[in-house]
């Protein structure tokens, strides 16, 4: 039993005796689940070639699919750079979902503010919360670079994140030098690897348009791979 001295997390808890009771006659009771001869059946049919043959025929299905939206996929990409702080142009409930996302991922911290637009925001529109966000994040968290993105929010009332970073610079809240990437990422549309994508094209292109003059492309012998949205390394075989 669970007590205040004594408290388990999902999987040891589940293995206690009283849950195992109760599973089992929310199984018998509740489930209406098929006769186990059915089951093994119908395993059986699913490893046969008949089976594989329906499924080789299908041109597009999607079950189920795990999507989170473009803003998540946002902050992750920005993470992958060093020393790099994602920014969210949008709602402080927004990036609390991000962050809690990826601390239980993870299991550990993750690094993302945001400029936390309100009602009036919305309204007016929310240049004020990124002058004022990009100086804290700047003076307070010391990054080399600020990777920005929106959510629905922002894209909603159309902000314009190029020109109010170059707002925020002209006003000297941030050095004019200073690298600030962007990307409009709307939860909206497409998913967190739509927003990863976005990220990257977005670091990139700031990148290439302000660090590339005098440089010749492919002159350093290097070859960089991106593999895209990923949060198991171990999936990639070197």
């Amino acid at each position: 039993m669970q007590t205040a001295e004594k408290i388990n997390p999902c999987y040891p808890l589940f293995r206690d005796d009283d849950y195992k009771k109760n599973l089992a006659e929310k199984r018998v009771n509740f489930e209406e689940m098929h006769a186990p001869e059915k089951v093994w059946d119908t395993f059986v049919w699913t490893t046969s070639k008949e089976y594989q043959d329906l499924n080789f025929k299908r041109e597009a299905l999607t079950v189920d699919p795990a999507k989170a939206c473009q803003p998540l996929g946002a902050v992750l990409c920005a993470s992958g750079f060093h020393k790099t702080l994602p920014y969210v142009h949008g709602s402080q409930g927004c990036v609390a979902y991000f962050r809690t996302y990826f601390n239980r991922h993870f299991k550990e911290p993750c690094s993302c503010v945001s400029d936390s637009m309100t009602e009036d925001a919305a309204v007016f529109g929310g240049q004020k919360n990124m002058i004022d966000g990009l100086e804290n994040a700047k003076a307070i968290y010391k990054p080399d670079m600020i990777a920005v993105s929106t959510t629905c929010m922002a894209e909603v009332i159309g902000d314009d994140l190029n020109a109010f970073i170059n707002n925020t610079k002209k006003a000297g809240n941030i050095p004019q030098e200073y690298p600030v990437p962007y990307a409009h990422t709307p939860s909206f549309v497409g998913s967190h690897t739509t927003g990863w994508d976005n990220m990257e094209e977005g670091i990139l292109r700031y990148f290439t348009l302000n660090y590339m003059e005098g440089k010749k492309v492919g002159s350093n012998g290097k070859i960089n791979i991106v593999p895209g949205f990923e949060t198991y390394l171990g999936n990639y075989a070197c």
